[in-house]
């Protein structure tokens, strides 16, 4: 039989929006930041050749470009000063998570409760600084070396690098504003619009080419099944749950005794997400960044990373898949679902598995069970972002369609419309609550009884 919250979740009304004051405001909120994060793509780097970024960012479009194109929104084509966009960020915050597993001194701030989050926030931050001024003057220097500034110069270069070093700094506050005070996670939204604000042109140019000829229409149709599958096969796995039992002891309060009880512990088939594939193709974009602007001829590191590292080529698809499995286990073991602090809770309130012992013995059955599930999850989010790639890079459709873009989409509109749903809940709790209230209150034409008498 349904609990009280459940059957409540089930005749959850979307009409309640309009009387979820806080939450219309929290939405309004996010909506207008993503806006300004929109118009900032559009305001161009300083001392930037248009013309001649456009011709370049057009042979570079199918290449690592496209991806580029991929997490800035469209930015870094047009070099707008959100050309970095927030891969700084995630790339500090994977650096500080690791360090946080293994170096001591962060390893006793993770115990420090919310002081110790705060710190690592600050690291991060500073990370970030440090990684948008490596990038950045990374790209102002192969801007310029590949004669797409007006007027190169120091001059360029440190204006260029002030203008995206702040960007990235601001959007980080965005993200952090959104997560704060809106709905969603901020960081994700900000990839998640980037993504969506560019599927229209994607498209019209994907149709333009059928129309040309230069795309057959099987291929199309075969295109369209594809990305259709895709959203179906993620909707599911994201959905998927694998339900530990758990029984409650019967327990005495005072004069009270509760009976006992049994429920289940709901762990995700994949509990990190989107996460891991944002971290990974974060990580391959760094070093594919510069050599990207740079073309790659005149050095042979680049011009080594550009070959092998490319969108597209066998190198780049083993990185990106053995960096997926790995995030999707680290995140999951150490942010996401960390099983000694579920087997602590447990035993704290005198919760157990059955036939598994409370304690060490439920840590390492959680342990058994989560690596387990790992190995689907990681798995599916290696075959939904490499599977499309594969086919994508060899028809040379735009990235868009992606298995990447694709979970990245899916995954934060569920995830967004579970935190509405959530709020809506708890607002139609306290509704619940209001009502309760008012009908235990006397009638306005009633007598107050009588206070008794001080002896």
């Amino acid at each position: 039989m349904a609990s009280a919250a459940e059957q409540m979740a089930a005749n959850l009304s979307w009409g309640m929006l309009g009387k979820a004051t806080d939450l219309r405001q929290r939405i309004f909120f996010t909506v207008g930041l993503l806006i300004v994060y929109r118009l900032g793509t559009y305001i161009p780097v300083p001392g930037i050749d248009g013309q001649a970024l456009r011709e370049f960012m057009q042979q570079a479009g199918q290449g690592i470009g496209g991806m580029l194109n991929l997490f800035t929104g469209g930015a870094i084509s047009r070099m707008g000063i959100f050309a970095l966009g927030i891969m700084p960020y995630i790339s500090a915050s994977i650096i500080v998570q690791l360090l946080a597993t293994m170096y001591g001194p962060w390893q006793q701030l993770k115990k420090e409760g919310e002081q110790g989050r705060k710190k690592l926030n600050q690291y991060t931050r500073y990370g970030t600084v440090a990684l948008a001024i490596l990038q950045g003057y990374g790209i102002a220097m192969s801007i310029q070396g590949g004669g797409l500034a007006h007027e190169p110069g120091w001059f360029f270069v440190a204006s260029c690098v002030i203008t995206l070093v702040g960007g990235t700094m601001f959007l980080m506050w965005l993200g952090e504003q959104i997560t704060a005070r809106g709905i969603g996670n901020g960081i994700s939204l900000i990839i998640f619009v980037g993504i969506v604000a560019e599927i229209p042109a994607a498209i019209a140019q994907f149709l333009a080419q059928g129309r040309s000829g230069a795309i057959s229409t099987p291929v199309i149709l075969g295109v369209i099944v594809m990305v259709v599958a895709v959203i179906a096969f993620v909707v599911f796995m994201e959905r998927a749950l694998r339900k530990i039992s758990i029984l409650y002891p019967r327990r005495q309060v005072g004069m009270k005794v509760y009976e006992g009880g049994s429920s289940h512990l709901p762990i995700k088939v994949n509990p990190a997400g989107v996460i891991p594939a944002i971290f990974a193709s974060s990580i391959l974009l760094l070093p594919t960044t510069v050599s990207t602007f740079s073309g790659g001829g005149t050095n042979p590191v680049m011009s080594w990373l550009s070959a092998n590292l490319g969108y597209g080529q066998p190198l780049h698809l083993v990185f990106l898949s053995a960096m997926i499995v790995f995030f999707t286990y680290f995140y999951t073991l150490n942010v996401s679902f960390k099983v000694d602090e579920v087997a602590e809770n447990l035993k704290n309130q005198s919760a157990s598995v059955p036939g598994i012992r409370p304690g060490k013995k439920t840590e390492e059955y959680l342990e058994y069970v989560v690596n387990r599930i790992l190995v689907l999850g990681a798995g599916y989010l290696a075959a939904v972002c490499l599977l499309p790639e594969v086919l994508i890079s060899r028809v040379g459709l735009p990235f868009y369609f992606g298995g990447t873009s694709v979970l990245i989409v899916v995954s934060v509109t569920m995830d967004t419309i579970q935190q509405v749903q959530s709020h809506l809940l708890a607002h139609q709790y306290e509704a619940l609550i209001e009502k309760s209230q008012l009908r235990g209150r006397k009638k306005p034409g009633a007598k107050a009884a009588k206070p008794p008498a001080r002896r």
